[in-house]
């Protein structure tokens, strides 16, 4: 894996009855997705398995800090782009 790995994380939002946050990993033309609190990998375009299994691993071990992060997410100001 590149350590060039670019996360984006999305604000809050509501899956069925519960709060989820998305997680994007991106390394080049390779991408995948996860879905919190359940670490649930929703989609994967071209890390092999093991990629997938550290990824995974490192959303379980950061959730706290990946969650501080998406309540800090003001939705508006990141599409007027004046969030740097």
């Amino acid at each position: 894996m590149n350590s060039e790995i670019k996360m984006s994380v999305s604000t809050m939002t509501r899956s069925k009855d519960s709060k989820a946050v998305y997680v994007l990993f991106e390394d080049g033309a390779k991408s995948a997705e996860f879905a919190l609190p359940e670490c649930r990998k929703v989609s994967n375009n071209g890390f092999s398995d093991e990629e997938i299994a550290q990824l995974t691993d490192y959303i379980q071990n950061e959730q706290d800090s990946i969650y501080d992060v998406a309540r800090k997410i003001n939705p508006m100001k990141a599409f007027l782009g004046e969030i740097k």
